[in-house]
């Protein structure tokens, strides 16, 4: 078993830092072997880009004029807005894994037992053949699950991508809380479909912290993660300020 060094930053950054820590982690996971779960937030709220998305796609008019931070994932998948919700970060070697499906479906697992000891019916989407739609197109993340997505009532609660580096993985993602990823379509220049996403506090029918979704991840890990840890220790050694 490899134990898994977790590391809490509830206080919220910019997506520009969030993501170089995450690059960072997954750097590190690659050249020591080293396993880490970081929970953490986005201070301001940001619209992320998967890695592979093209940016002609967003009005930069309309994401100016709302002053929105915006920022490229290292990872692909589609635009997320990162507001209520508690983000995941996972970077770990392969081989702890056994492969990157493997890994997809039992950091899901985890993530869903943990909304379930909260009281949500998280369950995961089954596989179902590819889609022909292009990847480039605008629209939210968490329009349509794919195969291993964790749904409550068949509306994507959690969305997540993955990115591989040598021997080592990173996956991150969003457990939305509350809000809506309306700003997708509204800053998208061309129509996209509408999200289909849900929020545990929708699904609770009450408000859900970050602290507290934070506290049933760390007990669905259960031995093995390491105490907690804020993060300032670490960012230093990742060349992160």
């Amino acid at each position: 078993m490899l134990l898994t060094e977790l590391l809490l930053d509830p206080a919220g950054r910019s997506g520009a830092a969030n993501m170089a820590i995450d690059t960072g982690l997954l750097a590190e996971a690659a050249r020591t072997g080293r396993a880490f779960l970081r929970l953490y937030r986005f201070d301001p709220p940001c619209l992320s880009l998967g890695r592979n998305e093209a940016a002609a796609h967003y009005d930069r008019a309309a994401i100016g004029q709302r002053g929105l931070d915006i920022v490229r994932r290292p990872t692909g998948g589609r635009a997320v807005w990162h507001e209520h919700e508690v983000t995941y970060a996972v970077a770990a070697p392969v081989a702890a894994f056994g492969s990157l499906r493997n890994a997809y479906h039992t950091i899901h697992e985890r993530i869903a037992a943990a909304l379930r000891s909260l009281g949500a019916d998280a369950t995961l989407a089954p596989h179902q053949p590819p889609s022909s739609g292009r990847v480039d197109q605008p629209a939210s993340c968490f329009t349509t699950p794919v195969g291993g997505e964790v749904l409550v009532a068949g509306r994507k609660l959690v969305g997540s991508a993955q990115v591989r580096k040598r021997g080592a993985f990173l996956q991150h993602g969003s457990i939305l809380l509350d809000g809506s990823q309306e700003i997708v379509r509204v800053v998208s220049r061309q129509a996209s479909a509408v999200s289909g996403e849900t929020t545990l506090s929708g699904v609770l029918r009450r408000h859900v912290s970050f602290h507290e979704v934070a506290d049933a991840i760390v007990a669905a890990w259960g031995d093995e993660v390491t105490s907690p840890t804020t993060l300032l220790s670490h960012l230093a050694p990742l060349g992160v300020a």
